[in-house]
């Protein structure tokens, strides 16, 4: 028997059916005087009347103290010898004796009881019913109660197995290849905790897999462009014709191709593992300033200027180390854009239960329609910022995933000139 629910049912059923056969047994064998039923106990007390009755005035005594019986438990009475044959009628009741000696016993529609009397000498009998049978019988109502117990124990192996069924359908989808089978167990004991815990683990390995084909996507798509140019540079090296250009060409492509691969490990890293954040005391303004003090040359290479401003010592919860991807990459964007003699403004501001993060330039902005989807990966506005000023368009899907991590929030709108990146971050 391989089901756990069909084990859990009859380990259940067969408790409750021993049980019921026990107290069964024992109530219908127990026949200690301060244990009998009350009607038992009445049982041999009119044995006895009846006994001295028939002592003390023969048949007569008899038929009129047994009709008086009969009168009040409305059954049958008798009274024998101890061989069983009846001191009325003269008649063999050894076969009541035998079917009602043992105290009390159901055949069929009649109840039949007998008691000896103290002496010994004589039988009582008790019938309820004028009909014989053979046959013997449970109570009716023990009957239904053990089939009330029935369906208790049914229910109860249904409800302890039900969960396991969920998830071991969840586990078949997911097995076949359907990273989106989840439980959706709302249960709180141990079987929902196990539930949730592989709704956990499916929603990981998701994650994992989606980034690693995205990884592969965008790296196949990426890596095309580069790939053609340096085929092409180093044909001219090979021609001999213009060979110093054709090098300088294959040095800048592999740059390129060196940065677009660091910049493709950041972003997966950061989607592959939402675990790994460690929420650690981070001091938000001196990380913001040692971003813009490492920027500055930069800044200063393209003419432009950074300023900070700050509050005063600002102390949030989070992984320093992707925090700072986030504010460098949004402020290496804006320094990208930045027209020259024209500063990059990079503000800390509280916003409620948050720290807020500012970043403007003010350049030539970014159109309505693509506010919406400048954080994505690889997308490239047309335009001013285009492949060749821009990148290759990670900088800001990675700050945004970083943001996120951290329960918060990225967002841009234009400035009227310019960029301004929001970056809200609570505090816990």
């Amino acid at each position: 028997m391989r089901s756990l629910f069909a084990k859990i049912l009859l380990w259940f059923l067969a408790t409750v059916v021993v049980a019921f056969v026990g107290f069964t047994v024992i109530s219908m064998s127990y026949d200690e005087p301060m244990g009998r039923p009350p009607l038992l106990r009445a049982l041999s007390f009119q044995a006895h009347e009846v006994s001295k009755a028939y002592e003390a005035g023969g048949q007569e005594a008899l038929k009129k103290d047994l009709e008086r019986v009969e009168e009040i438990f409305q059954a049958d009475a008798t009274l024998t010898d101890a061989k069983g044959r009846d001191l009325l009628t003269g008649e063999d009741r050894s076969d009541l004796i035998a079917a009602g000696q043992h105290r009390f016993f159901l055949r069929r529609n009649r109840a039949v009881m007998a008691r000896k009397t103290q002496h010994g000498r004589y039988w009582f009998i008790l019938s309820l019913s004028g009909e014989t049978s053979p046959d013997w019988t449970f109570p009716t109502a023990q009957l239904w109660v053990l089939g009330a117990i029935v369906l208790l124990c049914y229910w109860l192996a249904r409800y302890l197995t039900s969960p396991l069924r969920s998830l071991q359908a969840a586990l078949e989808r997911f097995g076949q290849g359907d990273f989106s089978a989840r439980t959706g167990s709302q249960r709180r004991d141990e079987l929902g905790q196990l539930a949730r815990t592989f709704d956990q683990m499916a929603e990981r390995i998701q994650n994992l897999v989606a980034a690693q084909r995205r990884l592969l996507l965008d790296i196949s798509h990426e890596l095309r462009s580069p790939l053609a140019r340096l085929r092409v540079a180093v044909e001219l090296a090979r021609s001999g014709s213009n060979r110093e250009a054709a090098i300088d060409r294959i040095e800048k492509e592999a740059e390129r191709l060196n940065a677009l691969v660091g910049e493709l490990l950041q972003a997966t890293r950061a989607e592959v593992d939402p675990q790994s954040v460690r929420a650690q005391p981070v001091r938000l303004d001196d990380l913001l300033a040692g971003i813009v003090s490492d920027c500055s040359i930069e800044a200063s290479a393209r003419g432009c200027s950074l300023v900070f401003n700050a509050p005063g010592p600002v102390t949030v919860a989070g992984d320093a180390e992707l925090l700072r991807r986030a504010a460098e990459n949004v402020i290496r964007n804006a320094i990208r854009y930045a027209p020259p003699q024209t500063p990059v403004e990079v503000r800390l501001a509280p916003n409620g239960a948050a720290m807020r993060i500012q970043v403007r330039d003010y350049g030539p902005g970014v159109p309505e329609e693509s506010l919406n989807h400048i954080f994505d990966a690889f997308y490239r506005v047309e335009g001013d910022r285009n492949r060749e000023s821009g990148g290759v368009g990670l900088g800001l899907a990675i700050a945004r995933r970083a943001v996120e991590l951290h329960k918060g929030t990225l967002h841009a709108r234009n400035a009227h000139p310019g960029l301004l990146v929001e970056m809200d971050l609570p505090f816990s």
